[in-house]
């Protein structure tokens, strides 16, 4: 393996291509750790020292800025906006024709979608900074843990400035992703948010063993190799749909004749529908925080009921609803990426046909068939991973941002197979022998 990475670095384009990529993950990092105007850095240290943990969404959004979030820095919200406007900009693709038909358009078409998921990372980046400076000046960005003041300056002029920093950082960290892609290795957004969760292991692992005995932090990393092993297997698994071409003769050539698969994976919907049940979950208590107690010191009963219920993730209907919004949200995103009517028309189109199933609508419902029995077990694996940090919570005691289960894993994962990949094409191509064997 050590031999490999040494010819990847003796390989000039490609060494280039890694020293530009390490370097802007440096320049990220480094951002992550710049506090914003305001914000009295000192404070934040000592309410991250007495904080356990976090929950609902700023938990995720905490773990995708690796760690910069609850420092109030000028890279506080990270990835999540672009994530997010990526998301909407997908799910505007069924309700708005137009954006469908730019997506069909091709290059030109995806560079408009691009243009518009960049306007509303903007967009997103300014309300979800009013937001989270909104709550750290009320004093509820930590909960009852930490009640110092965290904001020196809480006057508009001061918010503004505040506000404008943190999604100058968005559009920042958006540039530099964009910037990995083109000149980089691999996707530039998929290696930032690795990079963010990656930083974070070293510490969880150190708490768990400052905090617990030496006997849970072995089975803690036991339960890593578990956890890490199950995820690449199932990552790698994928159902391989035969498709047969029929040759055309064109003039004197013939064309088609190919035989040919689709591949379907079992997690088609990869970490997205995570994010969608954490954010739904996340809402109600984003509600109930913001309402203020009566002249009494009462409160609703449904602000109790949330309270209760909905922000605490030990709580067995808490881990309930997560679980069943992670199913019911992996059914929707695999409908609306996995088109089987598209899949077959253009099957149609080129010639294309299923052995043993007739082309159009018997194609159409077969894939149909197909397609929900491969996300059935890909969701039920994608809720209980995602549950694997909660019942780490319940049952030994580590902060939420258990290091081996849900996002962090699912993401540490993908992204390294991925890059791997896309590192080994390109030293193939250079008649090496590549990172893989």
């Amino acid at each position: 393996m050590f031999q490999a990475i040494a010819r990847a670095f003796r390989t000039p384009d490609l060494r280039n291509k890694l020293a530009f990529t390490l370097g802007m993950i440096a320049i990220f990092r480094l951002g992550s750790f710049i506090p914003s105007p305001n914000v009295d850095y000192t404070n934040v240290q000592q309410c991250l020292a007495q904080s356990n943990s976090t929950s609902g969404l700023y938990e995720l959004v905490n773990l995708f800025s690796g760690g910069a979030l609850l420092q109030l820095s000028i890279f506080a919200l990270g990835i999540m906006p672009y994530i997010t406007a990526s998301i909407i900009t997908q799910l505007l693709r069924v309700v708005i024709p137009r954006f469908e038909t730019l997506h069909k358009e091709g290059p030109q078409g995806q560079a408009k979608l691009t243009q518009y998921t960049r306007y509303l990372t903007i967009a997103l980046g300014l309300l979800q900074a009013t937001t989270l400076i909104a709550v750290a000046r009320q004093g509820a960005l930590f909960g009852a843990d930490c009640t110092l003041p965290i904001l020196v300056n809480t006057d508009p002029l001061a918010i503004t400035l505040m506000v404008i920093t943190m999604t100058a950082g968005t559009g920042l960290i958006m540039w530099i992703g964009e910037l990995i892609t083109e000149r980089g290795v691999g996707n530039g957004m998929s290696l930032l948010i690795f990079t963010s969760i990656a930083s974070t292991f070293p510490a969880s692992l150190l708490q768990i063993l400052q905090t617990r005995t030496i006997e849970i932090f072995v089975i803690v990393m036991a339960v890593g190799f578990v956890v890490v092993g199950l995820v690449v297997l199932v990552e790698q698994s994928q159902r391989r749909i035969p498709v047969q071409y029929a040759k055309r003769m064109v003039g004197r050539k013939a064309y088609g004749g190919q035989s040919t698969y689709i591949p379907v994976k079992v997690n088609t919907a990869g970490v997205i529908p995570v994010i969608f049940a954490s954010s739904m979950l996340y809402l109600p208590a984003l509600l109930a925080q913001f309402n203020q107690p009566d002249a009494n010191g009462q409160v609703a009963p449904w602000v109790t009921w949330i309270s209760t219920y909905l922000t605490q993730s030990d709580n067995p209907l808490y881990m309930a609803i997560y679980l069943a919004l992670i199913v019911g949200f992996t059914y929707f995103y695999v409908a609306i990426t996995l088109n089987p009517e598209e899949i077959s028309d253009n099957m149609k189109k080129y010639g294309g046909f299923i052995p043993g199933i007739r082309a159009g609508k018997p194609t159409t419902e077969y894939l149909e068939y197909v397609i929900s029995r491969i996300t059935a077990p890909g969701a039920i694996y994608l809720g209980l991973i995602a549950l694997i940090p909660l019942v780490a919570f319940t049952a030994i005691g580590t902060n939420q941002n258990f290091p081996f289960g849900g996002t962090s894993i699912l993401i540490i994962v993908g992204v390294g197979l991925e890059t791997v990949k896309q590192i080994n094409a390109q030293m193939q191509q250079r008649n090496y022998e590549g990172l893989l064997k």
